[in-house]
């Protein structure tokens, strides 16, 4: 198994640990709160920018981590390049990923025009996000083994 697919691998464990657990935390706060329309707007959006920065430092310790481990494991340093196949990976990976975000999206609005609750919307919205991800992840898995 190649770098690049360990890589991804530790990846989608990753975001399926960080993305699981902070879900658990937020639905945790919400069951223990009674909120009026106003406030859980406020709260929802604060779960989703709060989401943010916190997947992003968990993602980079991780993947020190990740590098460190490989490199005492493998005694193989870290590839310092990347040729034109992991970026044409890397580019339809994204693409994928952006695809079903977009899908997520506009099924979460369309939630708002089948008249239903704001916390419906942001419900799609937060699991739209991680969906995308795994699509990206996966499809990067995908090519590294069955080729572009």
């Amino acid at each position: 198994m190649s770098y690049q697919e360990k890589k991804h691998i530790v990846s989608f464990i990753s975001t399926l640990l960080i993305f699981s657990c902070y879900c658990w935390y937020v639905f945790q706060k919400l069951q223990d709160t009674s909120m009026d329309t106003t406030e859980t707007l406020r709260f929802w959006a604060a779960a989703i920018l709060i989401l943010i920065p916190v997947s992003i430092v968990a993602k980079i310790i991780i993947a020190i981590l990740f590098n460190i481990i490989y490199r005492i494991t493998t005694k193989e340093v870290e590839p310092s390049f990347s040729d034109e196949l992991d970026k044409l990976i890397d580019l339809k990976a994204t693409r994928n990923s952006h695809y079903v975000f977009v899908l997520g999206f506009l099924l979460a609005m369309g939630s708002l025009l089948m008249d239903m609750t704001p916390t419906t919307m942001f419900i799609i919205l937060f699991f739209s996000g991680f969906l995308s991800e795994m699509a990206g992840v996966f499809t990067s898995l995908y090519l590294y083994r069955k080729g572009v």
